[in-house]
């Protein structure tokens, strides 16, 4: 093996880590909501972890041509101790029932009681060391982007919160929607066609996890709700032709299926699968993952949207791991926006920012790639 074929093979390795350590992260946090979430979107956040730790799996033997067999194990073991972890958890929720044999005649009933499911023990949380310096995540600020989970004290006592979702009683076309989600615990953005929306500061109860999925040529500027108060993660799928202001993410956000779009991240970690012709305006506080992606740029958080919170935050915004490029050479598949080519203060500030005062047809002409 040459010099280099070796420092490829540990430059892999080293990526493979750091994204797994970011997976498990998330996936534990994910896990953690799920006695948060009410009973009737439960199934469906349950099915998220139980989708992620399959995909963590198939990932770990994707990489098993370059992974020494002692780490593919230490992975597995990980993998098998989040589901583990999920289980005990759902198990809290749906406790085995007891149950007894009928009883024969002249014969003693016989009543057995059953628990599945393990302790939910720091050894099993901890199978990735997260004090390891290859971490990105343990050097995160508890203040840069605040706390992850939140305690809902506006909520009375044998309540929940309710999924507020944009869809019944608001419609696309011209003029800016601002939905208040006052009475929403997480925001769920969907099917929705030239959609210009910013989120007010009475929405920040509901940024407790957000997705926006199936949207074209729309604006969404999520800014203003999250400031003080960020999603825990956020996802985005299926996305054309937009602009999309994700502001503050104490967590991970996942973007899937984003094409000739425009987005604006604030974030702990970020990770983009099968996206093309994007252009990211990010502030990061690990490295950046894409995978099958293509002509993705990458430019610094616009100072429009950078509190204060991030003036001493490390950004890690230009520091982009293709995880599915193994070569040597640098990948084609994600540049630097040239300054040149980047979108100017005035523009974030007065036309984007809370809606601002252009419509959403020169919203995208003023943001869209030069």
């Amino acid at each position: 093996m040459s010099a280099s074929q070796a420092q490829s093979e540990v430059g892999l390795k080293e990526r493979f880590f750091r994204s797994f350590q970011h997976d498990v992260a998330a996936l534990q946090e994910q896990i953690d909501r799920l006695n948060t979430i009410p009973g009737n979107e439960r199934n469906e956040a349950v099915d998220q972890c139980l989708a992620g730790i399959d995909r963590l799996s198939h990932e770990v033997k994707d990489a098993s041509c370059y992974i020494p067999a002692y780490d593919q194990r230490t992975y597995s073991q990980t993998i098998k101790g989040l589901s583990e972890i999920l289980q005990t958890v759902r198990n809290t929720f749906n406790p085995p029932k007891k149950f007894s044999f009928k009883t024969r005649k002249n014969a003693p009933a016989v009543a057995v009681s059953g628990s599945m499911g393990l302790d939910k023990s720091e050894e099993s949380r901890g199978l990735i060391n997260t004090s390891d310096t290859a971490n990105a995540d343990s050097s995160f600020p508890s203040t840069a982007l605040g706390k992850v989970s939140r305690e809902e004290e506006d909520t009375p006592k044998g309540a929940s919160r309710n999924v507020e979702e944009i869809g019944d009683g608001i419609r696309d076309g011209p003029g800016v929607r601002r939905p208040s989600f006052s009475n929403a615990s997480k925001i769920n953005i969907a099917n929705h066609s030239k959609l210009h929306l910013a989120l007010p500061t009475s929405a920040s109860s509901a940024t407790s996890s957000g997705t926006l999925s199936n949207l074209q040529s729309c604006v969404v500027d999520l800014s203003i709700a999250t400031t003080g108060s960020p999603f825990a993660a956020l996802y985005l799928k299926n996305i054309k032709d937009s602009l999309i202001v994700c502001g503050q993410i104490a967590g991970a956000i996942h973007i899937t299926n984003v094409e000739n779009s425009v987005l604006v991240i604030t974030c702990r970690q970020s990770r983009m699968h099968g996206s093309k012709n994007v252009d990211v305006y990010l502030h990061s506080l690990s490295r950046p993952i894409i995978e099958d992606c293509q002509n993705v740029r990458f430019a610094p958080l616009p100072q429009t949207f950078a509190g204060p919170e991030l003036d001493h935050a490390a950004n890690q915004w230009d520091q982009i791991d293709d995880f599915k490029w193994l070569k040597v050479e640098p990948s084609p598949n994600f540049g630097v926006l040239a300054e040149a080519q980047r979108v100017g203060d005035e523009v974030w500030r007065d036309k984007v920012q809370g809606g601002g005062d252009g419509d959403l047809e020169e919203i995208l002409q003023a943001v869209r790639k030069q």
